[in-house]
């Protein structure tokens, strides 16, 4: 018999990007993406964080909330591999899982005990859509949780920038000087799908309230309009 557990969302998290697409695979490729963890109204509790402020990372548990189904396959196409190579779905952090759960961590920058919305944190490096629910957060402990010797597999080596931006200053300043580093970063990592390579097509992606358009070809991306959302 199937069993099932209550779960209970403690937090969301305000971030800039309202959608999927040109969130960085993983937590931590883009330093400078700045977010904020917002309490659920019963958690807002200063106590709740007593002692965090001496970890420098937070690992976050959340639900992959865009890809809630009622089925799933026991094998997944990892973009990592081009999305055309199958690999079983628990050798991947695929969000298509039996339970889509989530597993991120970020740099803790800042606890604000004080607001409007009560406690808050602010990490950078998070790879989570706005809204998204959070179900648990947890302190990073280097000792046990850092293995450098570690086997990465077929994901093993660090996903590195791979294009070169090419972003007009007269764009580039309709962009808030304290997102120009994130966008830019997002970028430079190819947010496109990996099936796609189309240097005719123009892509566009939500960031901080703009929608940014650029086309892409070979190495080059090229940002070609910048305008509100």
């Amino acid at each position: 018999m199937e069993q099932t557990v209550p779960l209970k969302i403690i937090a969301r998290i305000r971030s800039d990007f309202p959608t999927k697409f040109g969130i960085p695979r993983q937590s931590g490729l883009v330093e400078s993406i700045r977010a904020r963890i917002v309490f659920e109204p019963p958690y807002r509790n200063p106590d709740t964080l007593r002692g965090l402020e001496g970890f420098s990372h937070i690992w976050l548990i959340w639900e992959f909330s865009q890809a809630v189904r009622s089925d799933w396959s026991p094998t997944v196409r990892p973009p990592r591999l081009g999305g055309n190579t199958r690999m079983g779905v628990f050798a991947t952090r695929s969000p298509f899982r039996p339970n889509p759960i989530g597993l991120s961590s970020v740099r803790l920058e800042e606890i604000s005990l004080h607001g409007p919305e009560g406690p808050t944190l602010v990490v950078s490096g998070a790879d989570l859509m706005d809204g998204t629910p959070i179900f648990d957060i947890k302190p990073y402990v280097p000792y046990a949780d850092s293995h450098p010797e570690a086997a990465g597999g077929f994901a093993s080596v660090r996903a590195e920038p791979s294009l070169q931006v090419e972003f007009p200053p007269e764009l580039l300043t309709k962009v808030p000087e304290d997102r120009r580093a994130a966008l830019e970063g997002v970028l430079a990592l190819d947010p496109r799908p990996s099936y796609q390579n189309q240097p005719s097509r123009v892509y566009g992606m939500e960031f901080a309230g703009l929608e940014i358009r650029f086309t892409v070809e070979g190495e080059l991306l090229r940002v070609v309009s910048v305008e509100p959302r």
